[in-house]
């Protein structure tokens, strides 16, 4: 009986023994790591990657507005001045190149002619006069006095001739055919390009004066893109640098462009002015318009994950980093630029990280236990 009662002593205090031992807590993880199970594991779909080296874009986000190059805007006036008898023009107008788009008038037209008429006349009759006294002269028929006298009076018509064409040939009447029987009180203006009308800044009946501008004109097909640029960004564009441009109005419309040149002089406000180039043509672009534009702009190669691999939470950054056997860690990060679903991200202690294995798929299911776990 007292053998009995010994063995039956032992067992169950053998038997306490093994209970109490398996009943020992396990050591509690960091508030910074979670470790699944395998059918958490599989739930979350997790996969992983490693830290990839790579260069990513910054994008430069800059403004300005829609220019045509001085060539193809035209600001026109008469050089001698009068009254506008007549013009069709408005703002918006399509004008073609030699088109006649006013018609000016004025007395002085007149004397203009006269005066060429009349010093025609003068030089066909000293013409004459200075070839008789030349032959003259080569025979010694007459001094030589009377001979230069002759010549002095021929090359003075002459000058005075011509003057007078290049004036006529000014306000659009060609002297070659201009005769007693063809003058005008009248001249035309005809348009010097291909455009559209801008400006009309005259009336019926209104006496311009030749510094006065009548008409503005501007040829859109060369329009180009001037951008401000901050005097810190400069360095980084070059020439033949592509970018892409959009209106407020329709910022899904992407217009490509191509930097043609970049500015030497620093405005008041620190920004330098880059010209660009459309590389197509569009209707809906109309100079002084204002545009964005985006500039993608190279930068050093940095340590890069996919975006799924970060995460947000309190405003900062983290990704997971596997510790093996279905257990992650959470490291803050900090993030850099972004460009095609991939981000640089930048860490403390880089070098130990990049054989790391980083979570880059189900980083947000990790977090949600990884902060469960700790409200519990």
């Amino acid at each position: 009986m007292k053998n009995y009662l010994a063995v039956l002593l032992i067992t169950l205090l053998c038997s306490c023994s093994a209970d109490n031992k398996n009943n020992v807590p396990s050591e509690p993880l960091p508030d910074n790591r979670v470790k699944l199970t395998d059918a958490q594991f599989k739930n979350a779909g997790i996969s992983t990657g490693k830290l990839e080296r790579r260069s990513i874009s910054e994008l430069l986000r800059v403004n300005g507005v829609i220019d045509v190059p001085p060539q193809n805007k035209v600001s026109i006036s008469v050089p001698l001045g009068g009254y506008l008898k007549s013009t069709q023009l408005l703002p918006g107008m399509h004008v073609a190149k030699g088109q006649s788009i006013a018609i000016i008038e004025d007395q002085q037209y007149i004397q203009l002619q006269q005066d060429y008429l009349s010093t025609q006349a003068r030089f066909t009759f000293t013409e004459s006069e200075y070839n008789r006294q030349k032959a003259l002269n080569q025979s010694k028929a007459v001094s030589d006095k009377i001979f230069q006298q002759a010549e002095a009076d021929y090359k003075t018509q002459k000058i005075a001739l011509k003057s007078l064409a290049e004036k006529l040939r000014l306000i659009g009447i060609n002297p070659d055919y201009l005769n007693e029987n063809n003058l005008s009180r009248s001249i035309n203006l005809y348009s010097p390009i291909d455009g559209f009308v801008t400006e009309v800044n005259v009336n019926i009946g209104k006496y311009v004066s030749p510094t006065d501008v009548l008409f503005e004109i501007v040829d859109p097909t060369d329009i180009h893109l001037a951008l401000s640029i901050f005097e810190k960004d400069i360095n980084e564009l070059k020439i033949g640098q592509k970018l892409v441009a959009f209106t407020n109005n329709d910022p899904n419309k992407k217009y490509n462009c191509e930097i043609i040149l970049i500015g030497k002089d620093v405005s008041a406000d620190k920004s330098i002015e880059v010209h660009c180039h459309f590389e197509q043509y569009n209707s809906k672009l109309i100079p002084g318009m204002f545009m964005n534009a985006e500039i993608n702009i190279e930068s050093d190669s940095a340590l890069t994950l996919p975006n799924e691999a970060i995460v947000s939470y309190e405003s900062k950054q983290y990704v997971f980093v596997s510790k093996g056997g279905n257990e992650y860690e959470m490291v803050q990060v900090q993030t850099g630029n972004s460009e095609n679903g991939i981000t640089a991200v930048i860490l403390s202690d880089a070098g130990k990280y990049e054989a790391m294995d980083f979570v880059i798929k189900g980083a947000y299911s990790l977090l949600m236990m990884l902060k469960n776990t700790s409200d519990e």
